[in-house]
Order: C-alpha cells, then structure tokens, then sequence
C-alpha cells in the first residue's frame, strides 16, 4: 500500500481537493487502484448540518454518507464510488476513541490524543484503503498547517512514515504564493512560513505545489526549493485555468506523475489521459453553446450546487456544447417579471433546498416553463414544486402545498415520508444514499435512461409527493413515470420521477442523479435536458431569424 499526503498552507480553500482529485486522476491513467480519502478537522459526525452558504453542498456517496463537497470531486475524477469512510472528521474520531473507553476497551489506561486518538486515526485510513483495494490512498488534510484542529492529524500521518517503509509514504504541500500587480512580482515568504509550520510537527514536504494566479518564473521555484529543503524538480505549480478539468494535464505536463513514480518507486508508465484532453479541447472550443436558468436560493454561493454544475457541463461535454449557467435568485421570482429574468434561457432547472424562502419563486419558475415549454429539470425539491403548481394550476386544487412550508394546506400533495415522523434529529436522519427507481415503460424516462426498466439514484430528502393525491394528479395529465419498486402498502409506491406528456421536455426527480455524474459518464437526465434546450434555443433563433426576414421583406 502507497500512502500520498495533502496538507495546505498559509490560507484555506486553496484548491487541495482539486489537487488531490488531478493527482487521483493521473495515476488512475497509468491504471492504479486509487482511493481518496478527506480529513475534516471539525467536530462535526459529517456535514449534514451545515450551511451551504458556509460550506457549499452536501455531497452524498452511496451509501448514504453526507460529506464533504471534495468527496465529489474524488468521485468525478477518479470515476469511482466512494463510501462513508473516506470522509473522517474529528467528531467521528472523538466518538469512536470515548465509547472504546466507555466499553473498557482501554483497559486502565489514560487516554490520550497521543497514542489513542492518532491510533483511531491512523487505524481509519487504513481500513478505508484496504477493504478498497487500493494500491495508493490518497489522503487529504483539511484545513491549514498550523491550525489547532489539525494537529492531531497531522501527527497521526507523520508517524506513518515511521509504519511504512519509506518509498510508501510520500508528502506533497499546497501553499499560496500571492503576485502583488503593484511591483509585479510572486512573493515566497507566506510559502517558507507554511513549510516552517509543517516542518515543526516533524513533516518534511517531498513535493511542493505552488497555487498562485499565474505560473511562476523559474526563479520562484529555485527559491522556493533552497528555502524549504525540497529538490527544484520536487516544486510545481497549480496555476489559475478556465477549467479544472485541465489540471491533470496541467501537472503531467509539468512531471508530477513521474516525480510521483520516483518518489514511491513505482513503474514508470505512459498514463492514458485522453478523457481529459477531450473534456478539455469541447470545453475550450464548443461546436455550441447553450444557457441554462437556474432558480435557486443560494445563487449567491456557486459551491452549493457544485455537483448540479459539474452535471451540467458533463452534459455539456456529452453534446459538444458549453452550458452557460444563468443564476436566477427563487426569491425575486416571487413577484418580479418572469419574462426578464428567464430571457435568453434555453432551459429552466429548479435545484434541491430546505426551508421556504424562495419557494413560491420555484414554483413560479415551474409554472412558466410549463406554460412557455422550455426544457426543464426539477432536482429533489424542483419535483415537489413541479407537482405543487400542476396541482394548483392544472389539477385545480387551491391552495396545494408540500406541510414542510405550510401545515394546513387544505392539500398537501407533497407530505412528510413516514418513516420520519418518529425522527427527532437532523443529522443523517433523511433518506440518504441509493435507492432504486423503477422507470414505467414508453415515458420520455424510459428514454432517457436508454430503455432502462430500473435504475439507481441518490436521494437526499425528508418529504415525498403524497400517495393519496397520485391517482388525482395522474388523471388531471400528471405522468409519474418513475416509482420506487417494493413499497409494500403505499400504492403507487414513493414517486421518483414525474413528467408531462405535451411537453418537450419536462422532467422531474426526487433523487440527485448529478452525485453520480462524471466527465466519461454524464448523468442521463442532464445529458438528455442539455440535448433538448439545445433544440430549444436553436429551434427559437431559427424561428426569430425567420420572423427577422419576413419582417425585411
């Protein structure tokens, strides 16, 4: 087993998950087994509390962890599924080390941070690579060198130089070199105090990354190599780029897979990165473009639906298209000018969310597409308000509503799932990970899974549409064309996917089929609504360019 370390230095949020996601990437290309795993800091159990506009979104791996936003990316360019265990965080740690305790298990002895906690840890990355079977694990240190939440974790992977014999043990550190545009130049102090902190606890950095704007001169490599004791062939860049699909390339062709190779004696291979390159060539050079209006509640924090975009642009990458993204606050939907803020849209996709603000905004947003027939795609609540404004406007029941946003709705056609009535907790309580969905033959669904009779997607949610209300629903034209199977005594069983029949294109699902989206591999309900707004946008310029002429003539 290899063991690759990530830690950061002088600021947070410089991109070491991107980092360890491109550096998954490129040994994935020379065809290792890889795994990544992120260490949180926090004293949160996961991340399912938090606030999106704090820590952008919950990611949810397949079986049913809420994790990380980085989580996401290590799916994505690895292209494999990850589980609750690559996700560790102090809470879990602390949890784990005090009911061993509890249980006797440390017999007399006093607990300690060292070796107890560092144990707990250690014992926890190992276990996630091996029941993964991976050849070389890829860990992630949240957080910045130098925090007091991280120390304990930092000490935990600095005794696995110790553990391991040397060529499996290899250290690479992201610090920030700033360029200051007043006298043009990248300044390395922030970087020599960063390896100074990590050298401190013991961690001697084999590679060095340098995140700055721009790619640094060669003289800020030299420099950074005689001031932190790191070889000038062992420093390389991550550079600003249009896209960070390019950041594999961007490292192999500067030779960090090959330093990755020498450092951990590894068989030096051609890596096959011809994913990458394509991903990169129809980003950089589209044979079309189309725009997609978003109506969400946190627009102002992109992070927050960060797997929704990547879907988006995988769906994008899929047609031969760039998807332009047209973020529309749900909230100043609520009573502005439909018309002025979906203008120029191609599509209309209403995303997942808590709480009622901006709700009637969405709903808004269903209705004019509906109305209009724009393409759209409701994700988990972008199906509830879908059915909401069918029941109020098409089905004729006043005042419909889902009970989370009002709990005497005289129809409450969206209603809390069973099975969290007796749920007092927030945290991990929802319906979480893979559930099947069984598609109902001859519905544009069917179409868009390829003829699939069933399928997998990953939810995240507390309501559902109300079974008492489907048979209703479905006679006023509401087609539900997608179920869970096996919900013994719930009728219809939990609805997944809803559709129109005169329209072409609108498609709703209770499940975040964009978790399991990849640049290879995009997810087929956003491929397939990428695909229709783009007949849509083209069909209305022809129509436009037409009504042009004859207005000439």
């Amino acid at each position: 087993m290899k063991y690759i370390f990530v830690t950061g230095g002088v600021v947070s949020s410089l991109g070491k998950g991107i980092v360890t996601s491109s550096l998954g990437a490129i040994l994935r290309g020379r065809s290792y087994n890889v795994t990544a795993i992120k260490v949180d800091p926090y004293i949160n159990l996961d991340a399912g509390t938090m606030r999106p506009y704090e820590h952008g979104e919950v990611f949810v791996t397949a079986d049913g962890a809420e994790t990380d936003l980085d989580l996401g990316h290590y799916e994505r360019f690895l292209d494999r599924d990850l589980r609750r265990g690559n996700n560790i965080t102090t809470g879990q740690v602390y949890k784990a080390v005090i009911e061993r305790e509890r249980k006797g298990e440390y017999l007399s002895q006093t607990v300690q941070v060292i070796p107890h906690v560092t144990d707990e840890i250690k014992r926890r990355i190992r276990t996630v690579a091996e029941e993964q079977d991976a050849e070389i694990a890829i860990v992630e240190i949240g957080g910045t060198v130098g925090d007091i939440e991280s120390l304990p974790f930092l000490e935990a992977i600095r005794q696995f130089q110790f553990d391991e014999a040397s060529a499996d043990t290899l250290y690479i550190h992201l610090t920030l070199v700033p360029y200051l545009r007043t006298s043009e130049e990248f300044k390395t102090k922030p970087t020599q105090h960063s390896v100074a902190t990590l050298r401190g606890v013991g961690i001697q950095p084999d590679i060095i990354i340098l995140r700055s704007e721009k790619e640094p001169p060669e003289e800020v490599y030299r420099k950074v190599a005689l001031f932190t004791n790191v070889k000038p062939e062992a420093v390389f860049s991550s550079y600003d780029v249009p896209d960070i699909y390019q950041v594999p390339l961007v490292f192999e062709e500067q030779g960090l897979g090959k330093m990755v190779e020498k450092k951990l004696e590894l068989e030096p291979v051609i890596p096959n990165l011809r994913i990458w390159s394509e991903a990169v060539r129809v980003l950089r050079e589209p044979e079309r473009r189309v725009t997609i209006g978003v109506a969400g509640k946190y627009v102002k924090m992109p992070d927050a639906y960060l797997s929704l975009l990547e879907a988006l642009k995988h769906g994008g990458i899929r047609n031969r298209a760039r998807v332009e993204v047209k973020w529309i606050d749900a909230e100043g939907l609520v009573n502005g000018d439909l018309s002025e803020a979906f203008s120029g849209v191609d599509g209309i996709l209403v995303p997942g969310g808590f709480g009622i603000r901006g709700i009637e905004g969405k709903v808004r947003a269903a209705e004019y597409a509906r109305e209009r027939r724009i393409p759209y795609l409701g994700i988990c609540l972008g199906l509830q308000v879908a059915t909401i404004e069918f029941a109020r406007h098409v089905a004729g029941l006043e005042g419909a509503n889902s009970t989370e946003f009002d709990p005497y709705t005289p129809h409450p056609v969206i209603d809390l799932m069973p099975e969290q009535l007796e749920v007092d907790g927030l945290g991990g309580t929802m319906r979480l990970g893979d559930w099947p969905m069984q598609i109902e033959p001859g519905t544009l669904l069917e179409r868009v899974y390829g003829g699939a009779e069933l399928v997998y997607e990953r939810h995240r949610h507390r309501y559902e549409v109300n079974p008492a209300y489907v048979a209703l629903l479905s006679e006023a034209g509401l087609i539900v064309s997608g179920v869970t199977p096996g919900m013994a005594g719930r009728g219809t069983g939990l609805v997944e996917a809803i559709e129109l029949a005169d329209h072409p294109f609108f498609l709703a699902l209770q499940s975040h089929p964009e978790f399991k989206s990849r640049p290879m591999r995009p997810s087929p309900p956003f491929a397939a609504f990428v695909e229709a707004a783009l007949a849509y946008g083209e069909a209305h310029r022809r129509l436009a360019a037409g009504a042009d002429e004859a207005a000439g003539a």
